[in-house]
């Protein structure tokens, strides 16, 4: 018997899957890589610029705040005009910052829990237009010659659209959908790396292309860095959110949604792990802002009294403990747990601050750094283990967070350590790292503590369950 037609819907083959663009490329990390790099070239140019603008208006044209503080005759420190630049230049600083992290600490936690719906790639383009917008409000100031003012604006309108920390926030946040549980840890570690490099190109060639060819060329090459970005996350990244749906973006429901990541009374062990976590991150991140903030000040002064060239070696140095930690953490994986990696950074970490805080010499110094090769291995093993204590519908939120709890810890620090510098002058010029190592100590008992405890939960599961009927 002849066999029944085939319908014709059923003759049509199915179709072939969408071919993935660009799968030559990484997923994150040239993205991040391109924003960390407009970021680091805008910061430094932007404080230099204000410093040149401002000491221009009001006549001054001494030396810049490149100049070796305490290694001459200390009467530039001493100019009334000199000191009067320097607090105009941070009160615009702070203004600027301050403005940009309050629109942005809205923005964040609004568009990281709406991602977890939306997508992440919505996440990482607007905040890269938002950088490229910020990058050309500060190229017409500087052609157009207008009022520094227009500075904040350009900072306002890229914390509105979530600005670098929602990059951070979406690319880490990718990074946990598309990873596995075991092998997260070395891919956050990967796009920590990425901060280092960017952050050491921009710190090296920013300031020697700022005295070739001005301040515009520079900022050029930001502009075109974040419009990159942009472009990269729209047509090159592949959606990471498996099961996409649509979101209303202005509502309430998103800032619920971090609110419960650490108040849901149904999971009061993972909240408590996650309130401990946080604060070990809250510390440590503080420390390394407040330190790096530092470094260039302590270098110039006396006894060290250095050079710009051993200040960009320094500088590089300091980054390099991005890539040597990634290396050193991928080796200890191999024969340690991520808690016990993250111990031994965090001891990098506070024996390379307390050399550095009695250095007296050029070889001591660079010691220290040295000694800091490990030191950034335990910033990736708390964002991972973070990233384990929530669904993969919350990492976004999750992020988000992470991102305000960053962007805070800038400002603690450059007020902490800022203040605490010229205060300590008197009797020991390196006592802000010794204050960040004793700080670190924190972080350091509360992870040690929480492998314990869970250790110690998970034994008890295990003579638990091998108790027969009989033994009771």
């Amino acid at each position: 018997m002849a066999a029944p037609p085939v319908p014709e819907q059923q003759q049509q083959q199915p179709l072939p899957p969408p071919r993935r663009r660009c799968p030559q490329l990484p997923a994150t990390e040239p993205l991040l890589f391109l924003a960390t790099l407009s970021l680091g070239l805008q910061g430094p140019l932007a404080t230099q610029y204000l410093w040149d603008r401002l000491g221009a208006e009001r006549g001054y044209s001494g030396p810049n705040g490149s100049s070796p503080a305490g290694c001459g005759n200390g009467s530039a420190r001493d100019d009334p005009l000199r000191q009067e630049v320097e607090a105009l230049v941070s009160r615009w600083n702070l203004c600027i910052n301050l403005g940009g992290f309050f629109v942005g600490l809205f923005s964040v936690t609004l568009f990281g829990p709406w991602s977890d719906s939306a997508g992440r790639r919505p996440a990482l383009i607007l905040p890269a237009m938002g950088m490229a917008v910020q990058a050309a409000i500060y190229l017409l100031v500087m052609y157009r010659q207008l009022h520094v003012a227009y500075f904040l604006l350009g900072r306002v309108l890229s914390g509105l659209m979530g600005d670098y920390n929602l990059i951070l926030a979406s690319c880490f946040a990718y990074v946990a959908d598309t990873s596995d549980r075991r092998a997260r840890t070395f891919r956050v570690a990967i796009l920590e790396a990425c901060l280092g490099i960017a952050g050491m190109l921009a710190s090296i060639g920013g300031g020697q292309w700022r005295k070739a060819q001005g301040y515009i060329n520079p900022f050029w090459l930001v502009l075109a860095t974040s419009l990159a970005a942009a472009l990269y996350a729209a047509f090159c990244l592949q959606e990471s959110v498996k099961q996409q749906k649509p979101a209303k973006l202005f509502t309430l429901s998103h800032y619920k949604a971090v609110y419960r990541l650490y108040v849901a009374p149904e999971r009061l062990s993972s909240r408590r792990r996650l309130a401990l976590y946080s604060l070990a991150f809250f510390l440590l991140v503080t420390v390394h802002f407040g330190s790096r903030d530092l470094f260039v000040l302590y270098e110039l002064g006396s006894p060290l009294c250095w050079s710009a060239d051993l200040i960009g070696y320094g500088s590089a140095a300091s980054y390099l403990a991005y890539l040597s930690s990634l290396g050193g953490l991928r080796l200890l994986q191999l024969c340690l747990q991520d808690t016990w990696v993250a111990e031994i950074g965090l001891i990098s970490n506070i024996s390379g601050l307390v050399v550095i805080s009695l250095a007296t010499t050029t070889p001591l110094m660079f010691t220290g750094y040295g000694i800091l090769f490990l030191s950034m291995a335990a910033t990736p093993v708390i964002r991972a283990k973070l990233s384990k204590l929530v669904s993969e519908m919350e990492q976004g939120a999750l992020f988000a967070s992470v991102a305000c709890v960053e962007g805070l810890c800038s400002l603690v620090a450059t007020g902490v350590f800022n203040s605490l510098y010229p205060a300590s002058l008197h009797f020991m010029r390196g006592f802000p790292f010794l204050f960040g190592a004793i700080i670190l100590l924190i972080p350091a008992a509360i992870i040690g503590w929480m492998e314990i405890w869970d250790s110690n939960r998970d034994y008890s599961h295990f003579s638990d369950a091998s108790l027969s009927p009989t033994d009771d």
